[in-house]
């Protein structure tokens, strides 16, 4: 799979270390120590690991913290949005320039780098420990773990006994002037018309809006952080994550899990030109083994069926990344026009 025009050992590494290779008389965790220290010893003649990530800053720093902690590998790391990432290794692509290793961003980023043939197949013994929704069958790129958005409330401003049960409870007066959501979650929304229905879906958010307003806005981190504050006392679309760390530090915040539950894969990738590419390997497969231990920590939903997860597995709806592609269009048209209030 690797580029016509990459040099010949480079070629023969990434063929050798990430792609078709099997394990036939060896247990799982000898497959994956073997392979481990295969990959270590080429990653340290490599001598780094340029990263892109889409990641918050300190959960980027720990994750990276943990890996050079274990490996002593040095990694650059940027750090941007997950469409600023897409975009900029498709323009570095087209530049002609293959600088970076390996791509964390949220699963419909990383599946338009796949689209675009850019990712490298990996093969690793790692996949069977995953979860069926983080081990798709091309292989060209993992589910780490799951962005699950959820409602949550002001503590303060709204009392356990009004906590809604449903989204149609949402359509009652009281909640007037204090619902919000995020600007860019059409992907969340075409979970949502999914599950619901897409007429009935569509009818019940444009209620809700036209009967209580809906407060849009731009990030998640800065709509977490305006339920904390009372400004928005109820927000719809909350990474769980979030509002779990935020409550764990004693803020005024209960994360609310309103059925239907959308979730997508958050994504872990090695670029087919790496100039790195058993440190990505490397990295690759720890993001899926010991990495799991500090998400959990840090409360994301786990791909290793190791990890638990907090909710029963069956009441997420996990979004199809290749559908959401073709039909990214088309929910964001419809997510903007629930977004309009009278």
């Amino acid at each position: 799979m690797a580029s016509a025009n990459m040099p010949a050992t480079r070629r023969s590494l990434l063929a050798g270390l990430c792609t078709s290779v099997a394990f036939p008389t060896i247990a799982r965790a000898d497959a994956i120590t073997e392979r481990r220290d295969k990959l270590l010893a080429a990653a340290r003649r490599e001598g780094g690991l340029n990263l892109y990530s889409n990641m918050p800053p300190s959960d980027n720093n720990d994750l990276i913290k943990g890996f050079q902690d274990r490996y002593a590998i040095p990694i650059t790391s940027w750090r941007a949005g997950s469409e600023e990432i897409t975009q900029r290794v498709l323009a570095e692509t087209r530049a002609g320039r293959t600088g970076v290793d390996f791509v964390l961003n949220n699963g419909p980023g990383v599946e338009a780098l796949r689209s675009e043939n850019l990712l490298q197949v990996m093969d690793t013994p790692v996949w069977g420990e995953l979860r069926s929704a983080a081990a798709p069958d091309h292989h060209a790129w993992a589910g780490f773990g799951f962005n699950l958005l959820i409602a949550a409330r002001n503590t303060n401003l709204i009392p356990a006994a009004d906590v809604p049960k449903s989204y149609e409870d949402l359509l009652d007066p009281k909640w007037k002037g204090k619902l919000g959501i995020e600007a860019d979650d059409s992907d969340w929304f075409g979970g949502m018309l999914d599950v619901m229905g897409e007429e009935k879906g569509l009818k019940l958010f444009r209620d809700i809006a036209t009967k209580n307003g809906l407060s849009v806005r731009k990030g998640h981190s800065l709509l977490a952080n305006l339920v904390v504050s009372g400004e928005v006392p109820l927000a719809l679309t909350l990474f769980s994550y979030t509002a779990q760390v935020l409550k764990d530090s004693g803020a005024p915040i209960e994360p609310i899990a309103l059925d239907p539950l959308v979730g997508m894969p958050n994504c872990v990738s090695v670029m087919r030109t790496a100039p790195h590419p058993a440190s990505a390997a490397l990295f690759f497969d720890y993001m899926l083994t010991d990495a799991q231990d500090i998400l959990a920590r840090l409360h994301y939903l786990c791909a290793n069926k190791r990890v638990p997860l907090p909710y029963e597995e069956s009441r997420i709806h996990m979004l199809d990344l290749g559908r959401s592609s073709s039909e990214s269009t088309r929910w964001q048209q419809l997510y903007k026009s629930i977004r309009v209030t009278r």
